[in-house]
């Protein structure tokens, strides 16, 4: 039998994420209703929320991969990168970028972009929540 290629992992494994990631998790919803998009009525305090919850948890906590192409950014999916800051406030009123070391600069990506593949417990649950939040097809 043919051994799976490290390519083929990485797809399986992104797969199981979305898989897990795009059923109802009632944990997680409350989790976002009561800690990120608290007392938020319209999309520039949910932005806000998120944004403040982020840059409170995930700077420089977390390595992250590529899971998906974006035409905004230059990652390939399977590179690797470091997670230094949330880009600047006003780049994440419609979705979330991070900033990243990437080719000896530094770069902002969107956030949904990335999967965490290690780090901080916090960051790496903040990160999936928004990864969650996306894949729910939820808006600011």
């Amino acid at each position: 039998m043919k051994k799976a290629s490290k390519t083929t992992k990485k797809a399986t494994k992104n797969e199981a994420t979305v898989s897990r990631m795009t059923k109802n998790d009632p944990e997680r919803e409350k989790r976002i209703d009561y800690e990120i998009v608290v007392d938020a009525y319209d999309e520039y305090e949910r932005a806000m929320g998120w944004y403040y919850s982020l840059q409170d948890t995930i700077e420089g906590q977390a390595r992250c991969r590529c899971s998906k192409p974006r035409s905004m950014s230059p990652l390939e999916v399977g590179e690797e990168v470091d997670i230094i800051e949330m880009a600047p406030l006003d780049d994440c009123m419609k979705e979330m970028f991070v900033v990243v070391s990437w080719n000896e600069r530094k770069l902002a990506v969107p956030l949904s972009q990335l999967e965490p593949i290690d780090g901080d417990e916090k960051a790496v649950e903040i990160i999936e929540d928004w990864l969650y939040w996306c894949l729910m097809g939820y808006q600011f």
